[in-house]
């Protein structure tokens, strides 16, 4: 039976290309959102910097090599603001959603007020004060990652606290990069461990403490990649390092959260969400 050519080929793989006059960070979030209800194969291709006629022409040619190499439509996410270019990318032979359309245009109504149509604002050129929160936080959490240095907990919002490998210093980094949060992490040692009690460093913050933990057989394989067939990465040794971790945090009262099948996102949400840590930046 001849396949129809108007039917789309059952799993087919389609592109999916995001868009942006910027970095193209807003056109990935809101597209990967939207991608995640749908169980399907996805070739995902960033364009960034598309902030002219001939970079909207030159992101129309690569999304019609992608059709043909498919054998389907492409997808395009977009975020772009400026009109011109806009049209050009409505013309290209692919299913476009154009996030400034369905969201700007009907605010613009609502409001009765006409949008700034500037590319990057939401990116931190427009006050240079949100970028220089950022960089501090940043470099907050670089200089106390592994519980390096203590004695500016005081400055702390949160302090993360766990065995090695279960997500502290990537959780760090977001809270600064995304929220401007000031976030320390503190690494539970085998001799932190077997006292059974809060190190000493971590005592007069209690009220920063979030605790991560792990399923062990996820610990295992993050710890193959870095130490492979060591007591490291053992079953056992992690078996044992998350069970007494766990038992501290409850004999502490610490909140924690097992991060075994969240995103970055999903975990430094939750800490904020349930720390009640207020944002610096927006």
């Amino acid at each position: 039976m001849a396949q129809d050519p108007q039917r789309p080929v059952a799993n087919a793989k389609r592109t999916v290309f995001f868009v942006s006059d910027r970095t193209g960070i807003t056109a990935e979030t809101l597209g990967h959102s939207l991608l995640t209800q749908f169980d399907a194969t996805f070739e995902h291709v960033t364009l960034p910097f598309v902030d002219s006629p001939e970079r909207a022409y030159l992101a129309i040619q690569q999304i019609e090599e992608a059709n043909l190499a498919n054998g389907e439509r492409s997808i395009v996410f977009s975020t772009v603001i400026d009109d011109q270019v806009r049209a050009i990318l409505r013309s290209a032979n692919a299913v476009v959603f154009d996030f400034f359309e369905t969201f700007i245009e009907p605010l613009e109504q609502e409001l009765k007020l006409p949008s700034s149509h500037m590319v990057g604002r939401s990116h931190g050129l427009v006050d240079n004060t949100m970028y220089d929160v950022r960089i501090d936080a940043m470099n907050y959490a670089l200089n106390h990652d592994d519980g390096v240095r203590t004695h500016l907990y005081s400055q702390a919002d949160v302090i993360l606290v766990g065995v090695s490998r279960t997500g502290k210093t990537p959780s760090c980094i977001y809270l600064a990069l995304q929220y401007g949060v000031y976030a320390a992490n503190y690494p539970l040692t085998e001799d932190d461990l077997e006292e059974g009690g809060l190190p000493k460093a971590l005592e007069p913050y209690r009220n920063k403490l979030y605790g991560l933990t792990i399923q062990p057989q996820r610990l295992v394989q993050i710890r193959n990649e870095r130490r492979p067939n060591s007591r490291y990465s053992s079953i056992r040794q992690c078996q044992y390092e998350i069970a007494r971790a766990e038992a501290l945090f409850k004999k502490e009262n610490i909140p924690f959260v097992d991060t075994t099948t969240m995103s970055i996102e999903e975990i430094a949400t939750t800490i904020m969400h349930e720390r009640k840590i207020k944002r610096r930046v927006l």
